[in-house]
């Protein structure tokens, strides 16, 4: 009988299971598991990978190297003229048993109007912390020092309507040479430095002692690449010259020329052994020689700058 079950060869069987369909035993692996991740956050997407490249190079660029956070200037001479002018100074350490001289006190004195933090530490630490160098028994702790931008040296010279004068580094890689130089800017009424931001000296501890505390008074800026900037200079109304022992120029006939001197004025001072490179020997609108007695063909970058500067003040004047 049709439909009965039960009558023999109605039903046949077998040994294996039924074939799932799209229901029964897989019904539960076709449930909805929301909407997909974005591809940046699924770990196995390339866009998921290069995200994470991404963030450690940002890391990378931002991390400050060990021991970068804080720098040193040692000896009285040098943190009583930090204190003199203002620098950012966040501590002074003094070492136990030092002798009390007039430099001492004042720089005591110093601190204490300003609020600054006196420690007073064992000979051997302070050694430690200033990298064994002649401290006196007096250190000052200062933070990184904060670059300018270069086009706010023009901007610094527009505030006080004045000609500009700006000092240009290419390469120059000895640190006093800077602090040096930085000095001369501030003596002479330049209205800041420039440095490239690579193979160069930038404000550590020995440039701030170097210049004196004149870092506080003169901004020093960095750029990218020194040509581009000294190209951006001239679109301003600059005119750039470099420091060269075989300059078509000389110092004197540049002071003699107001429209050279008194005008917009960027000096370019050449590395201490090669001078100016190629290409920036090349954007400069004039080379500029000093005039050298005794067979001398040149001099260190600082002392150079300082007599140009010297020269150019006093035809501005």
């Amino acid at each position: 009988m049709a439909g009965n079950s039960k009558r023999k060869g109605s039903v046949r069987k077998s040994s294996k299971k039924p074939a799932a369909g799209s229901g029964g035993r897989v019904k539960r692996g076709l449930e909805g598991k929301g909407p997909t991740p974005k591809a940046k956050d699924r770990p196995y997407h390339k866009a998921y990978k290069e995200a994470r490249r991404a963030e450690k190079r940002a890391a990378t660029r931002t991390r400050k190297p060990k021991g970068d956070d804080v720098e040193w200037v040692a000896g009285r001479n040098a943190v009583v003229e930090l204190l003199r002018e203002g620098a950012p100074v966040s501590g002074i350490y003094v070492a136990e048993g030092a002798e009390r001289d007039n430099r001492l006190r004042e720089a005591f004195r110093l601190a204490a109007d300003r609020g600054i933090s006196l420690l007073e530490v064992t000979r051997a630490e302070l050694d430690r912390l200033t990298s064994a160098a002649v401290h006196q028994g007096l250190a000052a702790r200062i933070p990184p020092y904060e670059y300018a931008h270069p086009d706010e040296l023009l901007d610094r010279a527009d505030e006080a309507g004045e000609a500009p004068l700006v000092v240009a580094l290419d390469s120059v890689t000895d640190p006093r040479n800077l602090g040096a130089i930085v000095r001369s800017a501030a003596g002479f009424g330049a209205h800041g430095v420039v440095v490239p931001e690579r193979r160069a000296a930038g404000m550590t501890a020995a440039a701030w002692k170097t210049s004196a505390g004149a870092a506080a008074r003169v901004p020093v800026a960095r750029t990218v690449n020194l040509v581009r900037q000294l190209k951006a200079y001239q679109e301003a109304g600059c005119f750039v010259v470099g420091l060269a022992a075989d300059g078509d120029l000389t110092l004197p006939e540049l002071a003699a020329d107001p429209d050279w001197s008194t005008g917009p004025l960027v000096v370019v001072v050449g590395s201490e052994g090669e001078g100016l490179s190629r290409l920036v020997s090349e954007t400069c609108d004039r080379l500029v020689s000093i005039p050298m007695a005794g067979g001398l063909e040149s001099l260190n970058a600082g002392v150079a700058a300082s007599v140009a500067l010297y020269a150019i003040s006093d035809a501005r004047r």
